[in-house]
């Protein structure tokens, strides 16, 4: 089973790019990067492309921002002389892409490498010397309020404050471990502690093994990886579905959306030089663990007892090298929550459970009214990719749409949050399972020439109230399926905005496409890039605007900056023609009527009330870019931070009300094993208390009184 996250996956026979090329150089002298460059800009791109760009002064003044971000994310390196001497070539290059030459390249790499040799100074003799906690002074965390020093000498005071930061964070933790130590031993076995300045030595002497480590890795970055950086800059202007795979990063792709996921099961991506976390994989160990979360930045990566590493700055690749691991071990991840918290979080790798990534039902009983609802959980739209006979995610939902109509269920939730998408064919396929014939989704290529995947069958598995739930990671496949519904009329959708992503990405295998005389540069990695749009049977496109759900829920993220509109030169929204089907009957004024009965009984929650007030605890936290570098000023707001997460760590309820029963997942033996049956459990004791489940119960309850 191939696995897919905020993209969905497109039939080949459905997709019809191009003829195969054979990219030809004339001169048998080209080098690998100009090999590289060639077949990507100058025939991949402009043929394949959704989106192609002019390769011209514009382009050239967007990727070279996006490079120099890239190079020096934290404004580390650099200082203002660098950047003016480098502004010289912000408009060359589009002539070197249509030339031949990497003249920004390398300067940048000239430059960068002697910063590096400096840096490597300054950190060396600033971790010589012990920190002054109890100084008042602060740190600009984020790099876009900072600018670029004057001089090296005020670059090695940043140095210096940098380098006071990560020590505060290990100090605090150090001191938090061994007041719990102390508090969990007998009281007559004395724990030996160490001294405050104890502590402080062996901070520093952490940090410079860690740095030591760390300026090795950065001097032993091979030409691939560098010039791949260069490139993704670049093609980071197509937007930001567009990007170059090296060999080694593909096949570490590849293994992740294979069958067997081996780690912690998180999928992670790199923003503005922070390795964060963007969805945990259902099933896996981190699932499991359930403190890494979605949003989370990760700082430093500790294997088990051993000292942990900073991954900030770290290429994504090899931040998921030390991540990643045999099952059995631990990691230990230094995050920071959205709220600011800094916490170690241990898990244990494992390979994940793939029962807990396919659909599962459970029917919820009214105790009072006696009424039964059907919930099914679909955390993404998985199918056989590879036609080995395994599962797919429509045929199973089918399955349990039967099981609860065969249980009398009166209505079916349909639970597509967190879902990053998958198989379109699926999507189409389970939506025809609520309508009869018609469109389900218009998919554009770049000739302007949309095509309409539609459900040929006339039948229909469920006809009865439906509500789709999606959230703010509801991606891609799910919005598909979402956005149909609502345009049908055949469902409510609730929840909060989806992600916005509507576009398709492919990947093109680059060796295919170069000369055999070139065969000396195999294997040259791939191409991933978009090209095709979706839209919604009414015409509107799900890219960046999402699916805005019909009856709006609060939630923790919904003051964030997520989604695709947030993300370097998305594609913009916009429309084409409505297609032709026929609603189902639901009124607008029976969903507004729903609507305000379930805001009036939402405002009035105690639940969702605090959901509230901890989704604008966490924007003000995350506009709170200034940190203090005085261990009281620390101490005292790690401290705050953490009383006030704990007014919402309990942020659900058991229903007084309604009973759940989980119908065991399709193809799960009767007996289930430890590991599994405890997994079944714990899912169905979240279900309990989800209040976001509790209230369409609701919304169903006014449904039928309509």
């Amino acid at each position: 089973m191939k696995r897919r996250y905020l993209y969905v996956v497109v039939p080949a026979l459905i997709v019809v790019l191009f003829s195969f090329v054979i990219f030809e150089k004339q001169h048998d002298n080209v080098g690998r990067n100009q090999l590289l460059s060639d077949i990507m800009f100058k025939v991949l791109l402009n043929r394949a492309h959704y989106q192609p760009q002019e390769i011209d002064d514009n382009l050239s003044e967007k990727a070279f921002k996006l490079y120099l971000k890239q190079l020096d994310i934290n404004k580390r390196f650099f200082i203002k002389s660098d950047i003016d001497v480098l502004l010289a070539y912000q408009n060359k290059i589009d002539d070197d892409i249509m030339k031949g030459g990497n003249e920004l390249y390398t300067k940048a790499m000239d430059v960068l490498t002697q910063r590096i040799d400096e840096a490597q100074t300054y950190y060396q003799e600033i971790l010589d010397q012990p920190f002054d906690y109890s100084k008042k002074e602060g740190l600009e965390l984020d790099p876009d309020k900072r600018e670029y020093v004057e001089s090296t000498n005020a670059l090695k005071e940043e140095w210096r404050k940098f380098l006071k930061y990560e020590a505060l964070v290990r100090y605090h933790n150090k001191i938090e471990a061994q007041e719990a130590t102390k508090e969990g031993e007998k009281s007559e076995e004395k724990p030996k502690t160490k001294s405050p300045e104890e502590l402080e030595v062996e901070v520093r002497s952490e940090l410079l093994r860690a740095y030591n480590n760390r300026f090795d890795y950065l001097k032993k970055l091979d030409e691939e990886d560098r010039y791949s950086e260069y490139l993704n800059a670049i093609l980071s202007v197509y937007g930001p579905h567009t990007e170059y795979f090296p060999p080694q990063r593909k096949e570490t792709f590849d293994m992740q959306m294979s069958g067997r996921l081996e780690g912690i099961g998180a999928q992670l991506s790199m923003q503005d030089g922070n390795i964060k976390v963007v969805h945990i994989v259902p099933g896996s160990a981190s699932w499991r663990q359930k403190q890494l979360k979605a949003e989370d930045l990760i700082l430093k990566v500790g294997q088990g007892e051993e000292e942990a590493v900073s991954v900030v700055g770290m290429s994504l690749k090899n931040a998921v090298k030390l991540i990643r691991g045999p099952k059995g071990t631990e990691v230990r991840l230094t995050v920071k929550k959205p709220d600011g918290r800094i916490m170690v979080i241990p898990i244990i790798r494992d390979v994940v459970i793939f029962e807990e990534s396919y659909a599962k039902s459970a029917i919820i009983e009214n105790n009072k009214s006696g009424k039964k609802y059907g919930y099914i959980y679909l955390p993404e739209f998985y199918a056989d990719f590879n036609g080995t006979g395994g599962r797919s995610s429509s045929e199973d939902v089918k399955k349990e749409l039967i099981k609860l109509k065969e249980k009398g269920v009166e209505s079916v939730i349909l639970d597509l949050r967190n879902n990053g998408g998958g198989s379109l064919q699926d999507v189409v396929k389970m939506s025809g399972y609520f309508i009869e014939e018609g469109p389900v989704v218009q998919v554009q290529d770049r000739r302007g020439e949309p095509t309409i995947l539609s459900d040929t069958d006339p039948s229909v598995t469920w006809d009865g109230p439906l509500v789709v739930m999606i959230n703010e990671a509801s991606a891609s496949a799910s919005e598909i399926l979402a956005a149909a519904m609502q345009d049908y009329n055949r469902a409510l959708v609730v929840g909060s905005n989806s992600f916005g992503k509507g576009t398709v990405q492919r990947f093109l295998e680059l060796d295919h496409y170069v000369n055999p005389n070139y065969s000396q540069y195999k294997p040259l990695g791939s191409l991933k890039l978009t090209i095709q749009k979706f839209y919604r049977i009414n015409g509107g496109a799900t890219q960046e605007q999402g699916v805005s759900p019909d009856i709006q829920f609060p939630d923790s993220y919904m003051y964030l900056k997520i989604g695709e509109k947030e993300l370097d030169y998305a594609m913009p929204w916009d429309e084409i023609a409505s297609a032709s089907y026929e609603k189902w009957e639901l009124p607008a004024s029976l969903k507004a009527k729903l609507a305000d009965r379930s805001k009036q009984r939402v405002e009035g929650n105690h639940i969702f009330n605090l959901i509230e007030q901890n989704a604008k605890r966490l924007q003000k936290q995350r506009e709170n870019t200034f940190q203090s570098l005085s261990y009281a000023d620390f101490k005292k707001e790690q401290d705050n931070l953490k009383e006030e997460a704990e007014k919402f760590k309990n942020l659900s309820e058991n229903s007084e009300t309604l009973k759940f029963t989980s119908l065991q997942t399709i193809g799960m033996e009767t007996r289930l094993d430890s590991i599994r049956s405890a997994s079944e459990a714990d899912w169905l004791d979240q279900l309990e208390k989800d209040i976001y489940v509790q209230e369409v119960t609701s919304i169903f309850d006014d449904w039928k009184q309509y």
